[in-house]
């Protein structure tokens, strides 16, 4: 399995600061095991793709479910797609805590998504008060299903399991805690679809990964490769895409 690092700059930068990190990003020596896609906003994908090399991927960081029409402040994969750009981020916490987006449009989003030839990195996660209640495989599990029910090819997808209470909080899953999940979340790609999909699908971590983590956490056996937000906006996330050498 091909290891993958995705930078999530999430609202974040301005074309001086951005076009600093992509010439860091261009002259870096990066692991070339590991495939690293970039989550840029949405009025700089352009910018973004036209200038960092192409061994980098771009990514959208949300978008809507239908190709064109009256969905005022929305953007559609066609529009991503002929950006050039080969992905998008679905799903995150916060498009679903902060934005109120549900389940049901999550699934219709990653159906277009794919219908539309475009990549997908859909991310889970349960928050604070659900890991206490001890309710985590029953929230990821619900998540992944809503998921799952709209994949017909998982080649173009990739699962981000980011604990909601890590996001930005400056706390880290502990490397146990975060194979755990990764490593149920595999079986129930096992049980509920098929060896093939549960070997070959990358199901990445996210929440406060940082040079000084990524390593410990990349040794574990069932993490694939890591979502980074803040981190990713800093010359250490080519530590992080180094994770694996």
């Amino acid at each position: 399995i091909k290891f993958f690092v995705g930078g999530n700059w999430k609202m974040n930068g301005d074309k001086e600061s951005l076009g600093e990190l992509i010439m860091t990003l261009n002259t870096a020596s990066l692991n070339d095991e590991t495939e690293v896609v970039c989550g840029a906003p949405s009025i700089y994908l352009d910018y973004v793709r036209s200038k960092l090399d192409q061994r980098i991927g771009v990514a959208a960081q949300n978008c809507y479910k239908v190709p064109k029409g009256a969905f005022t402040g929305e953007i559609s994969p066609a529009m991503i797609k002929d950006c050039g750009i080969e992905w998008v981020i679905l799903g995150h916490s916060e498009r679903r805590h902060v934005f109120g987006e549900s389940d049901e449009l999550i699934g219709q989003k990653v159906a277009h998504c794919l219908e539309s030839d475009l990549g997908v990195i859909a991310c889970i996660g349960e928050k604070l008060e659900e890991r206490e209640a001890g309710t985590t495989e029953d929230v990821v599990f619900e998540q992944t299903k809503v998921i799952a029910d709209n994949v017909r090819d998982w080649s173009h997808v990739v699962l981000a399991y980011e604990p909601v209470w890590a996001i930005g909080t400056g706390k880290t899953a502990t490397p146990d805690q975060a194979q755990e999940v990764h490593e149920k979340l595999r079986g129930w790609l096992r049980e509920n679809l098929s060896d093939a999909v549960a070997d070959s699908v990358r199901i990445i971590y996210g929440g406060s990964v940082t040079g000084g983590n990524c390593k410990e956490l990349a040794a574990q056996p069932d993490v694939d490769g890591f979502l980074v937000g803040g981190a990713s906006l800093k010359p250490e996330f080519v530590d992080i895409i180094n994770a694996r050498s």
